[in-house]
């Protein structure tokens, strides 16, 4: 199995080689990345992995970024020109972590007549005082049971795709959630990767992830990113860090009543990798499992709110319509 893993990136120096060193590990055979106007390093970190001949670095300059058309395009090349017979679009902040030995061993089973496959997004809350490590200080995450009923958290429930090569591949706009004419069906039942996610990782982090976000997109009206953007506007350059970041007592809270929960997995996979102890990438216990089965069910009820808030804006817009003389 030719596994390529795409990966967009902008300014991503403090977490990417941490990314790419653990796929590389887990499974990936090959990345295609594209790297839009970085200048914190993250270009010479890319170019870096180029020369040993595991990355396909690909550059672009423009003022805004073309996520879907960018990543079309990575995911064809990957088809016609590496033979991948998978395909995963990654962000630099996700780490897929498999239901099983590693990536290829997660994808193996998955049944000929599937083309797409999905990954469940679990997001890593971070720590007021954020020194240090990520890997190590970062081991607390939203637990399924979570109350995320808010449009505008940067902590929806969602899935990312992966899926078997194919050079007619569409991605769709919005982060590598969902693709289009890939021979095959798509398997929702099962989801054979969880993604564990680090979006807010310091302070200052936070701040730039924001303001590279308005200076690089054309339009991203999105819920947090316009609530970030307001505040910043009122001089609030860090509201949404100290919004979602928590101390200890808020953790303690959390994890009490269940809407938090301890997970080292990563932590302990890159102790592993530099020989300090830690388990496998892909090991789980049945709690996991059985707490993955709870989790996708979570999922697909935040799809089903979000489609009934899509629906009333829709219904909202054509009474504006209607209403006109």
């Amino acid at each position: 199995m030719m596994l390529v893993m795409t990966l967009l990136v902008r300014d991503e120096g403090d977490i990417l080689r941490e990314h790419l060193d653990y796929h590389l590990n887990a499974g990936v055979d090959l990345v295609v990345a594209t790297d839009h106007r970085s200048q914190d390093g993250t270009t010479e970190l890319l170019q870096s992995y180029a020369r040993e001949g595991v990355l396909i670095l690909l550059r672009e300059d423009g003022e805004f970024a073309q996520q879907a058309a960018w990543q079309t395009r990575m995911a064809r090349l990957a088809a016609s020109e590496y033979g991948a017979d998978w395909i995963i679009h990654s962000d630099a902040d996700e780490f897929w972590w498999p239901r099983g030995a590693s990536l290829k061993d997660a994808l193996t089973p998955v049944p000929h007549r599937f083309g797409v496959v999905y990954g469940l997004m679990q997001n890593f809350v971070p720590h007021l005082e954020s020194h240090g490590w990520f890997v190590e200080r970062m081991t607390v995450r939203l637990a399924g049971a979570a109350p995320i009923n808010d449009p505008a958290t940067p902590f929806r429930p969602v899935t990312k795709v992966a899926h078997r090569g194919d050079p007619r591949v569409v991605m769709q706009k919005g982060g590598g959630h969902q693709v289009f004419g890939v021979e095959g069906d798509s398997l929702r039942a099962w989801h054979p990767f969880e993604v564990l996610h680090f979006p807010f990782r310091s302070r200052e982090q936070s701040v730039t992830k924001y303001r590279k976000t308005w200076t690089g997109w054309e339009r991203n009206l999105r819920g947090d990113l316009a609530r970030a953007r307001s505040a910043s506007d009122q001089g609030r350059i860090d509201a949404m860090w100290t919004r979602i970041a928590l101390d200890d007592a808020a953790v303690r809270r959390g994890l009490e009543a269940g809407w938090l929960v301890v997970d080292v997995r990563l932590r302990n996979a890159f102790r592993r990798l530099r020989g300090t102890g830690g388990q496998p990438a892909g090991t789980a216990d049945r709690a996991q499992l059985e707490a993955g089965v709870f989790e996708a069910a979570v999922f697909e009820e935040a799809e089903v709110v979000r489609f009934q808030r899509w629906t009333d804006e829709i219904q909202r817009r054509l009474s504006g319509l209607e209403s006109r003389p």
